[in-house]
């Protein structure tokens, strides 16, 4: 399966990035001082794809990010779903270790009391 998702995404993906970068390589400078246009204190200046790209990782970087926070109630559930499961699960073996421990006479099946019942006799306890 890792092959077959390695040739089928990652390959053309990484094919798709060469191409990006190949046709956008010119030079942007990249300003973070929204006071000052001209002469920026803080800026970088890189190729245009390397601006896109970085900016497209970020980009999802944030979204799993909130994703991921957004799910939490749900994780949480089932947190405490399986912890509910697990000590239910716990409380049958314990009854049933100690009903297999019990030595309680048990009634008798229709198939051991006979036909009429116990010992030939019927309901009103009349000898057959």
């Amino acid at each position: 399966m890792r092959k077959f998702f390695t040739a089928v995404v990652v390959i053309p993906l990484g094919l798709i990035f060469i191409i990006f970068a190949v046709a956008n390589r010119h030079w942007v400078t990249v300003s973070f001082d929204p006071f000052n246009a001209t002469t920026p204190t803080v800026a970088v200046t890189l190729p245009l794809f390397v601006v896109i790209i970085v900016s497209a990782i970020l980009g999802v970087i944030a979204g799993g990010m909130t994703t991921w926070f957004r799910q939490g109630r749900w994780r949480r559930a089932a947190r405490q779903h399986e912890a509910d499961a697990r000590q239910t699960r716990a409380e049958l073996a314990n009854l049933r270790a100690v009903g297999s421990r019990d030595e309680a006479p048990r009634r008798p099946t229709a198939a051991q009391l006979g036909f009429y019942g116990p010992a030939g006799r019927d309901k009103q306890g009349a000898t057959l």
